[in-house]
């Protein structure tokens, strides 16, 4: 498995296709297409990192600092948890192909993403977490904020992550 920031087309047409199984199939969040491709809202600010298998994409997260972020525009009040000066990220569309779901391969998209942003300076970062996988970005280190968020089928929880607490556990 290699695990990489995207530079082929190919590669992001599988992108956008694991985005449309994630979040229009399994999590209800948009509307059906035909082409069952799903482009986020945010593509063009979105830095992605994907895990691969012999050229398929089995893998995505991405990130993006530049606000406003999803959940400024859910509303959510964030900058009351923002330290004067501090660098954020918000944390994006962290989805693993089903057949791969009981692997560490979202841990190792997270370890490889928060080495580039403690790189970076980036202090806190913020997600919509499904409430479908609470309990894995707890183990990942993130801390839930604020109220639900989202339709029905399809909540997010709202939540935080201090770098800092980071840098040891993922320094190698």
């Amino acid at each position: 498995m290699i695990i990489k920031s995207p530079d082929t087309e190919d590669e992001f047409e599988q992108i956008y296709s694991l985005n449309y199984k994630t979040f229009v199939e399994e999590i209800p969040q948009h509307v059906e297409s035909e082409n069952k491709k799903l482009v986020d809202p945010f593509h063009k600010k979105n830095n992605y990192l994907i895990a691969t298998l012999k050229g398929k994409v089995i893998g995505m997260v991405c990130f993006n600092t530049q606000r406003p972020f999803s959940l400024d525009k859910k509303k959510v009040e964030i900058d009351q948890y923002i330290p004067q000066g501090a660098k954020t990220v918000e944390i994006r569309l962290l989805a693993v192909e089903k057949e791969w779901r009981k692997s560490n391969i979202a841990y190792k998209l997270f370890k490889i993403l928060a080495k580039k942003l403690i790189e970076q300076g980036i202090y806190m970062g913020f997600i919509s977490a499904t409430t479908r996988q609470l309990e894995l970005y707890k183990k990942i280190g993130f801390a839930p904020f604020d109220e639900l968020v989202g339709i029905d089928g399809a909540f997010y929880q709202p939540m935080r992550i201090t770098f800092d607490n980071l840098k040891k556990e993922f320094k190698s």
